[in-house]
């Protein structure tokens, strides 16, 4: 059974990932693990890593819900700040996929292009990195 890594945080629930996700069905049963990093909020003033925590969590059980429909098992969780620390952590823990996915917002906003993630993630992990690009932020506090 594939299993996949998913990393995204605004985009969560982008139509491109969920897309993406029920492209995977054709492959057969699967299993998803969402990882959500508890990146800062760019809306907000002042930064708040309690706040982040649980706009990450209110981002990634939506996204459960959402993803429920898939024909897959999901899982999920809140990781790092740090994207890229946040699935070095996991994969740290010993935990195997097949493919890694990364959905993230367009280039002109997307922090996690301007720092090359698919690259930082390419270099720590022995599996494919897919690249998921959203002009969709729908997971919002509020």
């Amino acid at each position: 059974m594939p299993r996949y890594l998913v990393v995204a945080n605004q985009t969560l629930g982008g139509q491109a990932l969920l897309d993406r996700l029920e492209e995977g069905a054709s492959e057969g049963s699967r299993s998803i693990h969402v990882l959500v990093p508890a990146s800062a909020d760019p809306t907000d003033v002042f930064h708040d890593e309690d706040a982040d925590v649980r706009l990450a969590e209110k981002r990634l059980a939506e996204a459960l819900e959402r993803f429920d429909d898939l024909d897959a098992t999901v899982t999920g969780e809140v990781g790092d700040h740090r994207a890229a620390d946040a699935v070095g952590d996991v994969l740290r823990r010993g935990e195997e996929f097949d493919r890694i996915i990364v959905s993230t917002l367009p280039a002109g906003v997307s922090r996690w292009l301007r720092l090359d993630l698919v690259s930082q993630i390419e270099r720590t992990a022995d599996i494919p990195v897919e690249l998921i690009v959203s002009e969709e932020r729908p997971i919002r506090d509020g």
